[in-house]
């Protein structure tokens, strides 16, 4: 594997090899942040569509433009990078680690808990670096929030509610495909409202979970049908009550609606998109009717997931057991479908 010694060299370092396979908006998003940072170079290309692979070439033009997974898994490399539909996923990680090589995925990493499960296992068995792109966690106003709730700064945290509404949906018609996806805006969205849950209170059990699904309005008549809004309440060890509320082509009237409130005995903390934003965000802290900023922005987060990444692989990292937390978060989104059916 090719070490990155330190930040410090890296001009004389050797730089990672990486394939990336599927270089849609959000593959070649994550692409570009990781080649800007210097830690690693792009050697090959993969996606079933000819433009995307030459917009990504336009990236990285000294890379390959390979057909697929197969393809990638011939080369030389220290990782690969994965931005294809839901269903793919599961499969394409077992694989890529199964050969050898560290993965960074596009969430969901699975449909289920199963899957996710069967990734993990195939990370540390393989000893291999596995990341998924649960981009939240890196916005300089989750960075503070957590750190406050880590340090007991807010007290007891005894009470969270959080929100992601996305007035458009997607616009694949794989997203609306249940096989394909694994379901709708609980696994599309709210996969990062769970995570950030999970991930700030140091990832406690789910003791108790109840939800509400519905698609156009109306519950779900079928399994095989995906949830264009979900409310949920998860009752955590500690006894801490995280409602989570996301939809799709909600009548918002903005563009989204994206927040995470953190309640505790001594204060609390709220991360909130500005003006209906994608990618803006304000994060403030709060005591009684005061309130205190901690981040504003810009802050240019999206690909610090991907990079963080490269970054620890680049140092050598193999296994983390940290990738068991994944497999926690899949468990309560199975939960909230199991309760919503």
């Amino acid at each position: 594997m090719n070490v990155l010694i330190s930040e410090g060299n890296a001009a004389t370092a050797k730089r990672l090899k990486l394939g990336f396979l599927g270089v849609g908006w959000i593959g070649r998003h994550r692409m570009k942040a990781i080649l800007e940072s210097g830690v690693a170079k792009a050697v090959a290309i993969a996606d079933p569509s000819a433009d995307m692979a030459r917009e990504a070439a336009a990236l990285a033009p000294d890379a390959m433009i390979v057909s697929d997974l197969d393809a990638l898994l011939d080369l030389e490399l220290d990782g690969i990078v994965i931005a294809t539909p839901s269903a793919a996923h599961a499969e394409q990680s077992i694989r890529a680690l199964g050969a050898g090589f560290a993965v960074f995925c596009q969430k969901p990493l699975g449909r289920t808990a199963s899957e996710v499960g069967a990734v993990v296992d195939a990370s540390r068995t393989a000893d291999r670096l596995l990341g998924v792109d649960l981009s939240y966690r890196h916005t300089q106003g989750m960075q503070q929030i957590r750190q406050l709730i880590r340090s007991n700064a807010l007290g007891k945290i005894f009470a969270a509610d959080l929100t992601f509404h996305n007035a458009f949906g997607p616009d694949k018609p794989w997203f609306y495909d249940k096989h394909q996806s694994g379901g709708g805006c609980v696994i599309d969205l709210g996969v990062h409202l769970v995570d950030l849950a999970l991930w700030c209170l140091d990832f406690p059990s789910v003791t108790n979970v109840t939800s509400g699904l519905r698609a156009g309005g109306k519950r779900l008549e079928n399994k095989g049908q995906v949830e264009d809004f979900a409310a949920a309440t998860l009752t955590l060890a500690g006894g801490e009550i995280i409602r989570l509320t996301c939809s799709w082509r909600l009548n918002a009237g903005c563009d989204a609606e994206i927040g995470a409130d953190f309640f505790g005995t001594e204060g609390g903390a709220s991360f909130r998109n500005v003006d209906g934003s994608f990618y803006d965000f304000t994060a403030v802290r709060m005591s009684g009717t005061s309130r205190e900023t901690l981040a504003i922005p810009p802050d240019d987060w999206g690909g610090r997931a991907a990079v963080d990444w490269a970054r620890k692989l680049a140092g050598g990292q193999r296994y983390d057991p940290a990738s068991e937390n994944f497999i926690a978060v899949a468990e309560a989104i199975d939960g909230i479908y199991g309760a919503g059916m």
